[in-house]
């Protein structure tokens, strides 16, 4: 298991002089341990080692538990604003017809402008085997019809009674990069 390191805190800080800071940024000096505690007590606050790494140590007066409060908003945020990328696989027949083909290519399209990942997969059945070069021309087609916003991560690929090829969007600034040139 992974323990999340945080900053020492008052008595837990063990180098004998620290350079001390307000909340506000404003460099009070350096002075010894217990006189920063004392400072910190005074005003109802914690003595917190911002910089552990820095010669004296420097700690910030502070109320902790409003800074991990504070930490754990950004974090949350941060996580938030991940673009989670998902893989979305469309799935054909050897014998897919051209509506069918056409509502599919639509829903690719769909999935990659929203950021997505797309696979498409032909699956094989029976003797449907013995003519695969449909199936690869069915998926180059399918490849021919979003390339306008998308480019090949894996090329077409045969594994057993499935051949797929996966996509992914094109980045966005290439995509306005087209549209300014039209």
């Amino acid at each position: 298991m992974q323990r999340v390191q945080r900053p020492r805190v008052n008595e837990e800080i063990t180098a004998p002089q620290v350079r001390v800071v307000e909340a506000d940024g404003k460099m009070i000096g350096i002075m010894g341990i217990d006189e920063a505690l004392q400072l910190a007590e005074d005003r109802g606050l914690d003595l917190v080692e911002v910089a552990p790494q820095a010669n004296p140590p420097v700690c910030k007066i502070m109320d902790f538990g409003k800074y991990q409060y504070e930490l754990q908003k950004r974090e949350k945020l941060k996580r938030r604003q991940q673009q989670q990328q998902q893989l979305k696989e469309l799935r054909f027949k050897i014998n897919t017809d051209k509506h069918d083909f056409d509502f599919k290519v639509r829903h690719a399209r769909e999935f990659l402008e929203a950021g997505h990942r797309v696979k498409a997969t032909v699956i094989f059945r029976g003797r449907e085997m013995l003519h695969q070069d449909s199936g690869v021309e069915l998926l180059q087609r399918f490849v021919d019809a979003v390339s306008d916003i998308a480019k090949v991560e894996h090329p077409i690929k045969s594994e057993k009674r499935h051949m797929y090829v996966i996509l992914v969007p094109e980045s966005k600034k290439s995509g306005k990069r087209k549209e300014k040139a039209q």
